[in-house]
């Protein structure tokens, strides 16, 4: 890892694992076996799920709230653990309450951590049952909180200039991410796009990073009108420097920025927003098709354990249906 929390390239997990388990303390309540396996483990390609820190489960209190307009809400929860060791890209699985009345957590990107005063903040647009119920907890209340969780977003290359691309409320671990770089020394550059206006509910909040930011709706509402990957385009077009692209958005819109970076010869992690059970592997509800390098075929894998974040070049959007009939039998 860098000093910022962005990550760098990580160790094999063969070497990993010793580490890994002297820093289980028998008094937390951790999520063990065989829960916990698919975070250890090594693929058949020989690439290892995020594995630097041990999760941890437990009853989080809120320690504050703010409403914001259309549906969005930003929550605030003590917990010293992510708190401690979230980085940009990772999640949470969360719920409110400690009840089995909503009896799956849902996965919510980190937006923000404050590790003086142990608390992380997440970005929720209320469209849901769980994630309705979550919004309308008070200060003092709790949730229940896994995490955290997923492989984060790695250190662009030397001399790139990072390109951060959000679309709605995908915005939440990018302005992490961002924090983390200019940290780093790095100046991003953040293209936030919505259908309107509306959807760009912390425009605010990114135009204080002190960065640059391009807005982009589709009615015109704000900023450019049209795609926010066409912002983009022109930005590239009007540059020439080297760029890596970090994306988290709608599926339509990692799909053109994963074209622009196959066209334009640019490495670019995309954080994908698949519908996640369990978070942990097990579930395989997750699951997306990924083609490494050396594969001659694509495979199925696990959005939460080998993503959120993935590299672009590796994601199959597109296989024949026989094809994939072959691989599930």
């Amino acid at each position: 890892m860098s000093s910022t929390g962005v990550a760098a390239t990580s160790a094999p997990a063969s070497a990993a694992l010793p580490s890994i388990r002297a820093r289980i303390d028998p008094g937390r309540d951790y999520i063990r076996a065989p829960l916990i396996a698919p975070l250890l483990r090594l693929n058949d390609a020989g690439h290892a799920g995020y594995h630097l820190r041990v999760p941890v489960n437990g009853e989080t209190p809120l320690v504050a709230r703010e409403l914001l307009a259309d549906d969005y809400c930003l929550l605030t929860f003590r917990h010293p653990d992510v708190a401690q060791a979230a980085r940009p890209g990772q999640f949470v699985m969360i719920k409110p309450g400690a009840s089995a009345e909503l009896p799956l957590r849902r996965p919510f990107s980190i937006l923000a951590v404050d590790r003086e005063q142990a608390t992380f903040s997440l970005f929720v647009k209320r469209v849901g049952a769980s994630s309705r119920a979550l919004s309308q907890l008070c200060p003092g209340e709790v949730a229940t909180c896994l995490g955290p969780l997923g492989r984060p977003f790695a250190a662009p290359p030397p001399g790139a200039v990072p390109l951060l691309i959000a679309g709605g409320y995908g915005v939440a671990p990018l302005i992490f991410l961002a924090r983390e770089l200019m940290r780093d020394g790095h100046l991003p550059c953040l293209f936030y796009g919505g259908r309107s206006a509306k959807d760009l509910a912390l425009a605010g909040m990114t135009e204080a990073l002190g960065t640059p930011v391009h807005f982009a709706t589709n009615d015109g509402s704000r900023g450019q009108a049209g795609l926010v990957t066409e912002s983009l385009e022109r930005h590239l077009d009007a540059y020439s420097q080297p760029a890596a692209l970090y994306a988290c958005g709608p599926q339509p819109m990692l799909r053109a920025v994963a074209r622009i970076a196959e066209t334009r010869g640019l490495p670019a992690q995309l954080s994908l927003d698949p519908w996640m059970g369990c978070g942990v592997g097990i579930c395989l509800s997750c699951v997306v098709r990924l083609r490494r390098a050396g594969e001659a075929r694509a495979k199925y894998r696990c959005a939460c354990t080998e993503g959120p974040v993935i590299d672009a070049h590796e994601i199959v959007w597109d296989e024949p249906a026989d094809a994939t009939r072959e691989e599930a039998r």
